[in-house]
């Protein structure tokens, strides 16, 4: 599908699509409770829209099973009561995330209630996530001439799931081909590999806070400034980005691996036939297949 015309900016007007990590797993083990973590990140929510008036919020929940939207600054604003103080938009925003979070443990669960949910190391539906904030972008993209500068936040603190590989891949490149920028803020103990490649393709900001306590501040400080205004600042930049790729047939993280000629699938090991596009693969062709190493 063609990518949405370009259209006329307004440079310091922002549409922030942020994506907000809820996965119950990752947040009981976590050094900063939910609820404190909320503290910081509605203030945020807040804050973006008082920069500027033509600002605009969207904020899409990630569960492990499901992704919703959970509030909507252009939808609210077309309600009084919706927006009356501060209080009102926290209050909101906490009720939807907790049906959220109730319906998305009911998928995981399954009908027979023993579902994926016992894993504890379950990883966040990011790549359906990426896919809902970029379908809203584009739609968007063909609301009018005119719309605010859109960029995606990622608030993310559970690992990666390999099995997500080709999924999220595929939202980068789609993101990096409408000029959307893919912010990344990791409230994990462990680096992103998925977001540090979703930064360094699309050109947004990838940081991982030391302290959560100060959570507000780094958020504030670094993600709350427009697009034009980055052009001016000295924004934090990774120290690497690791590169490597999960395997199609595994969906594991891997150093080496064997790619396919035809449509460059990655395998961890050589196969007679590739599971992807079908083209088999000879005893003669096994040197001339690539096997390359992830840098």
């Amino acid at each position: 599908m063609a990518s949405a015309p370009s259209k006329l900016y307004q440079d310091d007007a922002s549409l922030v699509v942020a994506l907000l990590d809820t996965n119950p797993f990752f947040w009981a083990a976590a050094s900063l409770p939910f609820s404190e973590f909320l503290q910081h990140v509605v203030p945020f929510i807040n804050s973006l829209l008082l920069l500027n008036q033509l600002n605009r919020v969207v904020l899409i929940a990630t569960g492990t099973s499901s992704c919703g939207y959970i509030f909507d600054s252009g939808e609210a604003n077309s309600n009084a009561n919706a927006n009356a103080n501060a209080n009102a938009l926290c209050s909101g925003i906490i009720k939807k995330l907790e049906d959220f979070v109730g319906k998305d443990s009911k998928i995981a669960k399954g009908p027979n209630g023993n579902g994926d949910a016992t894993r504890p190391a379950i990883s966040s539906l990011l790549s359906g996530s990426l896919s809902l904030a970029l379908c809203y972008i584009q739609r968007i993209f063909r609301s009018g001439a005119r719309h605010p500068q859109p960029r995606i936040l990622c608030i993310q603190g559970s690992p990666d799931g390999p099995e997500q590989y080709v999924a999220v891949m595929n939202s980068i490149f789609s993101a990096q081909r409408s000029m959307v920028p893919i912010d990344s803020c990791i409230v994990g103990t462990q680096h992103s590999a998925f977001l540090q490649q979703a930064s360094y393709i699309t050109g947004g900001v990838y940081m991982k806070p030391q302290q959560l306590d100060g959570l507000f501040q780094y958020l504030a400080a670094v993600f709350a400034t427009d697009l034009h205004s980055r052009n001016f600042l000295r924004l934090p930049k990774p120290v690497g980005v690791d590169f490597r790729a999960s395997c199609f047939c595994h969906k594991k993280t891997i150093d080496l691996g064997y790619v396919c000629s035809v449509c460059l699938s990655i395998f961890c090991k050589y196969h007679k036939k590739c599971s992807t596009c079908g083209s088999e693969f000879n005893q003669g062709t096994v040197d001339s297949t690539t096997r390359e190493q992830k840098r």
